[in-house]
């Protein structure tokens, strides 16, 4: 018996997937549950399971190719993997059995004979190991599948060559991943669509230096979590969003779409380029499951497993590239939002406090908005906002 396993429904507003690593190749045994396939979309890499045990037939849709939900991508053999395996048994048993015949039907004889086949090279998924007309097929897909990448593969090398890859000026040429091309499309329309400015401000971080230093240790071994700087700046932004509703709305058509929740995007790094979950409800968080989420978030970012709905929504971003050492900058909004927070690389610099300069950690903050919908008035005050809370954080535990 076998199973069909198809392209699963893809999320709302995703057309299509490219197939974008195969981990299994037709003759081989798979498990109930294990990968298979994985899916890129122009958000998040999707895995396809093995929906039962058994041997992995042809495969219809090969790395780099675009597919639809519901589309056919391969075919398991119904059977469990031990089973599987036993075929292969002791490598005494496979050297004994080298020599031997495979048993084939007239049907089998005739495809092998007419395609030059080795029968030898196949795997049988019949009793007892027989070799079915299905594995001969599959095995013949797999073969042209291989030579079409082969064929892919030094057509590319080819082109490599003659852009001068080998020369003492090298270039490449190759295609954009669908996230990165969704990054262009969504950056491009963010320029195109709204009305970008962008106001700056500076902060001192003494008294979170000081914060931390305090009740960092205590903080990891009460929650086993690090403090860092991410939630005291998502709590502060939650704050100044209450007092400025104008910097949490969207623009719908001639429409201001006023939010009253705080879905907080966190532009994040991963090997597939930017990608900015959103952390949900975030003014019902402790700090605790603030710096817990941002965490998370960096984890699943790296290694591909961010679902859709942790990347869909979110009503205002902070993005920090004081991580790659970024001193100023101007982000770019976020479509639908309207407004998306910079924060920069913390600089020790001499301020005059209180009439004496002092050395402090300061920190260039960036606020891009939709001046379509936020008044230069609003969003310097926002920011500011944000200054005096980090400066003074006990005013985020008493909100004020």
């Amino acid at each position: 018996m076998s199973t069909n396993v198809s392209v699963p429904a893809l999320p709302e507003s995703v057309a299509d997937a490219t197939i974008l690593a195969w981990h299994k190749k037709p003759g081989d045994a798979v498990s109930r549950d294990e990968n298979l396939v994985d899916l890129e979309t122009d958000k998040v890499v999707l895995e396809v399971p093995s929906p039962i045990d058994g041997i992995l037939g042809s495969i219809s849709a090969a790395e780099g190719d675009t597919v639809q939900a519901g589309d056919l991508l391969t075919i398991i053999q119904e059977g469990s993997a031990a089973q599987a395996q036993a075929a292969a048994a002791t490598p005494a048993t496979l050297e004994a059995a080298a020599d031997e015949e495979p048993v084939l039907t007239p049907a089998v004889r005739r495809l092998v004979k007419e395609k030059g086949i080795d029968p030898k090279d196949i795997v049988g998924t019949g009793k007892d190991g027989r070799i079915l007309k299905t594995d001969v097929t599959a095995y013949i897909e797999s073969l042209e599948a291989a030579a079409s990448k082969s064929a892919a593969q030094t057509t590319r090398e080819s082109e490599i060559t003659q852009t001068g890859i080998e020369g003492d000026r090298p270039e490449q040429r190759v295609p954009m991943t669908r996230l990165r091309a969704r990054i262009a499309e969504r950056l491009l329309e963010a320029q195109q669509n709204a009305a970008i400015l962008t106001t700056f401000n500076e902060v001192d971080l003494q008294a979170i230096n000081d914060l931390r230093k305090n009740y960092k240790d205590k903080f990891e071994k009460e929650h086993e979590v690090k403090l860092g700087f991410m939630s005291f700046f998502i709590k502060a932004s939650v704050e100044a969003l209450k007092q400025f509703p104008a910097v949490n709305a969207s623009v719908d058509g001639k429409d201001i779409i006023y939010h009253g929740y705080y879905d907080i995007g966190i532009a994040v790094g991963s090997p597939r380029g930017l990608v900015v979950p959103i952390l949900r409800d975030a003014d019902q968080l402790g700090f605790a499951d603030t710096e817990k989420a941002v965490r998370d978030f960096g984890k699943k970012a790296n290694d591909g497993s961010l679902t859709y709905e942790e990347l869909t929504g979110g009503t205002f971003t902070i993005s920090n590239g004081g991580v790659f050492g970024s001193m100023l900058s101007t982000p770019i909004l976020n479509p639908p939002q309207s407004a998306i927070l910079g924060m920069h690389t913390i600089q020790q610099r001499p301020m005059v406090i209180n009439g004496e300069i002092k050395i402090r950690p300061m920190m260039y903050l960036a606020l891009s908005y939709d001046h379509r919908i936020i008044d230069g008035r609003e969003a310097v005050q926002f920011l500011v906002t944000i200054k005096n809370m980090l400066e003074d954080p006990t005013r985020l535990l008493l909100q004020v």
